[in-house]
């Protein structure tokens, strides 16, 4: 009765082992791979049939957008994204947008037409 015992703790001790060893492997797995970094950008949001891309104000800068639907009715419009940059891909996840107000130029040049 006794090696029943300390054969059953043996296993009870292994396998909690074993849980808290393959517990810590995940964990050190997901702090190697680091996040795209949030940022704002300004610029345009173009169409090219069912495929979404945003110019960059700065930099002219062409970014396929990987989630369109966030961007939905927006094509064409000048606007601000706050988005996940994945800048070895040429790729923007939006998190949000907003409209920009036309410059003192736009506005001028449609009230002279």
């Amino acid at each position: 009765m006794k090696k029943l015992l300390v054969l059953a703790l043996a296993v009870s001790v292994m396998l909690t082992v074993a849980g808290f060893a393959q517990d810590m492997s995940k964990d050190s797995g997901m702090s190697k791979a680091p996040a795209a970094p949030l940022k704002n950008l300004k610029g345009t949001v173009k169409a090219d049939g069912d495929k979404l891309t945003f110019v960059s104000d700065k930099d002219s800068k062409s970014w396929e957008i990987v989630n369109p639907e966030a961007v939905k009715g927006h094509e064409g419009h000048h606007v601000e994204l706050s988005a996940h940059v994945y800048a070895d891909k040429g790729q923007i996840h939006v998190m949000s947008v907003k409209m920009l107000k036309a410059d003192k130029m736009d506005k001028m040049d449609s009230m002279s037409k």
